[in-house]
């Protein structure tokens, strides 16, 4: 049987089509960073505006006028700045996201067992998520703020070449808390986010083969399957969108010149909740929504061109 290893006891790295081995592991880092480093990378322009419109929301009032406002002021090239360090930076998160989510979700199932696995299933996934984006973030950080620092700088006030910027932030390191000093509210805002990520998408995607495509999955074309993954990675999307939203203003918030030396509580407090959790939501919501959606086909086709089939589902 599949899921029995060749001990002939049950092994979660033999669920799938193929096992669970290091070079599995390897392959779902690499398409984790394929799905992340790309999508990231390709909307750095609503990133741009949405960073601003949540350190500047007077200046910056909606998505559409903003983007307007940052080409007028600053030209086209002004809404790629950070592009460079936010698709390193999130290729690394998603290598890390992808392939340890995996090796962690195996690990706990086998700790738990076949019947507690099958009965708190969605507490695994939060956990083996939770989990992986606590080393995820620990790769993405530098490269986060430094990117929020290119993007949120005043035209001519901090370098946007990558390079010139890395050295700008290191050489200001007592004030811009390079590298890691936006750590905490990076995993405050993405270690949610990621739980919410992986829970809805295999939740949604279980539903999709429980009530809507009812035969067994891999009797399915793999078309079908892979529009199944996008329209669960972008449903999951949107709640992640407003689980982590707050907490992804307080970052922007931190590269603001006006907030140096403040903590995460007294910005909170400064800019209010209500702010936190509405400005910039609803272009988020767009952004993120599609941007999930997207991560979650980008990694299922390649896993998919692997052999190694998609994810979720029975």
């Amino acid at each position: 049987m599949a899921h029995l290893a060749p001990s002939g006891k049950w092994d979660a790295r033999f669920l799938g089509p193929v096992p669970h081995d290091t070079s599995y592991y390897a392959k779902c880092m690499l398409g984790g960073a394929l799905a992340c480093g790309v999508t990231h990378a390709g909307i750095t322009p609503l990133d741009v505006t949405k960073c601003n419109m949540q350190v500047n929301p007077t200046k910056y009032k909606g998505t559409i006028s903003g983007l307007k406002l940052i080409a007028a002021e600053e030209g086209s090239t002004g809404l790629w700045k950070g592009f460079g360090p936010t698709f390193i930076g999130y290729s690394l998160q998603g290598m890390f996201k992808y392939g340890l989510y995996e090796l962690f979700k195996d690990t706990y199932m086998n700790l738990a067992g076949e019947e507690a696995s099958e009965k708190y299933k969605g507490a695994i996934w939060l956990a083996g998520s939770a989990s992986a984006e606590f080393f995820a973030d620990i790769a993405l950080c530098p490269l986060e703020m430094t990117k929020v620092k290119i993007q949120t700088s005043p035209a001519g006030t901090f370098p946007v070449p990558m390079g010139a910027a890395f050295a700008a932030m290191r050489a200001n390191a007592a004030e811009t808390r390079f590298p890691f000093g936006s750590l905490v509210p990076l995993w405050s805002r993405q270690i949610p986010y990621t739980m919410a990520k992986f829970f809805f998408f295999e939740y949604i995607v279980n539903l999709f083969y429980t009530h809507v495509f009812t035969q067994p999955k891999n009797t399915y074309s793999k078309t079908t399957q892979l529009g199944v993954t996008f329209a669960s990675g972008y449903l999951a999307g949107v709640v992640c969108a407003v689980v982590s939203h707050p907490a992804d203003s307080i970052v922007s918030q931190m590269g603001k010149a006006a907030n140096r030396g403040k903590g995460f509580g007294q910005i909170a407090s400064e800019v209010g909740i209500a702010n936190l959790a509405t400005k910039g939501l609803s272009t988020r919501v767009i952004m993120i929504g599609t941007l999930t959606g997207f991560q979650w086909w980008i990694y299922d086709t390649f896993k998919t061109a692997m052999g190694m089939g998609t994810t979720g589902g029975k």
